[in-house]
């Protein structure tokens, strides 16, 4: 890897997201920091509610009406994200950076044209004519693997299946070459073998662009198969973050040891007896509820008194794995 791969794409440094009403504030996001580099797939983990979503809006600017970035900042390539109008914004969401989001046929529009809405973006960033954008979409769905991509170009999203949409919402991300892409559970609602296609298809198109990958996921089956690095969130803090064999193979956080523990193995000697799967008790906090301290501390069977006065600092216990827990003598004051 030369110096220059290893100068980060994108770098999320101290961001802080607040929801605001009339009455009270909530710190959704609190000094979540992270850095990706050209070719590399971080993954973002934790439960639904821990934050991962909401960076990725927050770092696509897309935060809903009663949020606001308190602190901190993005910036891709040295820009600040953060300090961009909405003009400015327009002109990086789908050309410098794109994403994927949840469910394809929410997100796709039903009343254009899958050839078209690939074409938007391609127009819209790219100043392509419209029998150039349309070559173009008939190239980048063949290159997601959808046949006769000459006369799919022209259906419907109702017309296709749900692995189908869903590469049409890849295609679409990719269209314009994005420095990074943000993939938020880019699988759910698809079957297994379609699963595996999705993920088989996101390592080829990164491979052959160099594209920065933000996978954002709940599946640690999954950040086994496809991530470089892991970040590991929780109450909407980063609780753990390392390379992806140290978090797998040691994992120091009790929520990331939890996480791993959730997932179910294949006996090597299968009985009529098998253990229960071992669970996180309780559910994630709402936002309103955190407080001071540890937001897991309600659910850890290690806290202490300690871990309801303060957040502890990310501290290191490895070459580059990172976690933040009173546990470790390291994090003392």
């Amino acid at each position: 890897m030369t110096a220059a791969d290893q100068t980060p794409v994108l770098e999320v440094d101290g961001l802080s997201l607040e929801f605001r009403t009339r009455s009270r504030v909530a710190e959704v996001l609190s000094a979540v920091s992270f850095d990706m580099r050209a070719g590399e797939t971080l993954c973002l983990v934790g439960e639904s509610g821990c934050g991962k979503s909401m960076t990725a809006l927050a770092i696509m600017r897309l935060i809903p009406p009663l949020g606001r970035i308190g602190a901190g900042s993005v910036r891709l390539r040295g820009a600040d994200l953060a300090a961009h109008d909405e003009a400015a914004m327009r002109e990086v969401r789908g050309n410098k950076i794109s994403m994927i989001f949840q469910e394809p046929m929410t997100a796709l529009n039903p009343v254009y044209t899958v050839g078209d809405q690939i074409a938007e973006p391609l127009r819209l960033h790219q100043g392509l004519s419209k029998a150039q954008a349309r070559e173009r979409a008939i190239e980048m769905l063949k290159s997601v693997g959808i046949p006769l991509p000459e006369r799919r170009v022209d259906d419907y999203p109702h017309q296709m299946s749900g692995g189908m949409r869903q590469r049409v919402m890849i295609a679409i991300a990719l269209a314009c070459d994005p420095d990074v892409l943000i993939a938020d559970e880019p699988t759910t609602a698809l079957d297994v073998t379609v699963q595996a296609q999705i993920f088989d298809l996101l390592r080829e198109q990164q491979a052959r662009r160099g594209t920065a990958v933000l996978l954002i996921t709940h599946d640690m089956g999954a950040v086994s198969e496809m991530a470089d690095r892991v970040v590991v969130m929780y109450g909407g803090r980063v609780v753990e973050q390392g390379g992806v064999r140290e978090i797998l193979a040691e994992p120091r956080h009790p929520y990331t040891r939890g996480l791993i523990a959730c997932l179910p193995e294949l006996d090597r000697q299968p009985t009529d007896i098998r253990p229960d799967l071992p669970e996180i008790p309780g559910v994630v906090p709402s936002v309103w509820e955190r407080g001071a301290g540890c937001p897991f501390r309600d659910r850890c069977s290690q806290a202490m008194a300690r871990c309801a006065e303060a957040f502890p600092p990310l501290t290191q216990v490895g070459a580059a794995h990172e976690v933040a827990c009173w546990l470790y003598p390291e994090a003392a004051p």
